[in-house]
């Protein structure tokens, strides 16, 4: 009977220590979590809900005020006219570069990941890394220098006797230089993704008669969908809010979103049409992400 008792005494004893340690690790935790949270929510979350404010407020003609009273005249105007064509180019360019980066990704990273040797996929990861390491504007002056007439693309399709492509600040060059600039942010992500399929699931696939595509369709390409919605959303994210590439690469019908927020915010001094505009990349990203999760695409990650 005492042995009993003892025994129930050290057990309530362990689990008020287990409880303690609990709530210190958990006090701990929120202590850590609390300046970034802190940062997130008065930093990030309440520029937006300010930015989403200011978007309902207008400029007086006359004084080239804004006029704090709230107005939806903002959001008719982008709705309308010239700024619907910008906001589906940029959404077009934005699926067209993330679709034609995914194309060339995807093999590229299953060689990576699957076929190349230890040594050739330390290889074949620091040249996917080392564009990372250059500078943006050096990066998009290249694809200026090769693209412009004159360029080496053009005298490469003249020594070849082809006529000259001349996508010398155009759409085309502003797609080519997205999917060069980008690619990195898609191969990586479907990288990871493909290294940790276990080899035994396309053994036993092998073994149950499916042939390749099988194989691909129904165990490598589900189990490689996390890593490739996770690269589409840098592709497409980044495409959406760019404005240094159509700026310097685009040609007068190129003009994207962010050239938009740009110009009516520095050149124009229309705040309330820049915020308004700014909410069309964030109301775009939101939709996109509820249509992955609502697929299962976040489900394995």
């Amino acid at each position: 009977m005492t042995t009993s008792v003892d025994s129930e005494t050290k057990r309530g004893g362990l689990r008020a220590l287990h409880a303690s340690a609990l709530a210190r690790s958990r006090w701990r935790t929120a202590f850590l979590l609390s300046p970034p949270l802190m940062w997130f929510l008065v930093i990030y979350l309440s520029s937006l809900i300010l930015m989403l404010v200011t978007s309902f407020w207008s400029v007086n003609d006359f004084t080239q005020q804004i006029d704090h009273h709230l107005t939806g005249a903002n959001f008719a105007q982008i709705t309308s006219g010239a700024y619907v064509t910008i906001i589906w180019r940029t959404f077009l360019l934005a699926a067209l570069v993330t679709l034609t980066d995914a194309i060339v990704a995807f093999p590229f990273a299953y060689v990576m990941a699957r076929v190349a040797t230890q040594r050739t996929q330390r290889i074949l990861l620091g040249a996917v890394l080392l564009p990372l390491w250059a500078s943006y504007l050096a990066k998009v002056y290249a694809w200026i220098s090769i693209l412009e007439k004159g360029g080496a693309l053009n005298w490469t399709f003249s020594k070849l006797g082809l006529p000259d492509p001349n996508l010398g600040f155009t759409n085309g060059a502003m797609w080519i230089a997205f999917c060069y600039i980008w690619l990195p942010y898609m191969i990586v992500p479907i990288y990871g993704s493909l290294e940790r399929i276990p080899s035994s699931l396309l053994d036993a696939s092998a073994d149950l008669g499916g042939s390749a595509w099988s194989t691909f369709r129904r165990v490598i390409l589900p189990l490689a969908l996390p890593g490739l919605i996770a690269g589409s959303i840098f592709t497409f994210s980044l495409t959406l809010g760019d404005y240094v590439t159509p700026l310097l690469i685009g040609g007068s019908n190129s003009t994207l979103i962010g050239n938009a927020i740009y110009e009516n915010l520095l050149t124009g001094g229309n705040l309330p049409l820049a915020a308004a505009l700014s909410t069309v990349p964030i109301v775009i990203m939101i939709v996109y992400l509820a249509i992955a999760k609502r697929l299962g695409a976040f489900e394995a990650l």
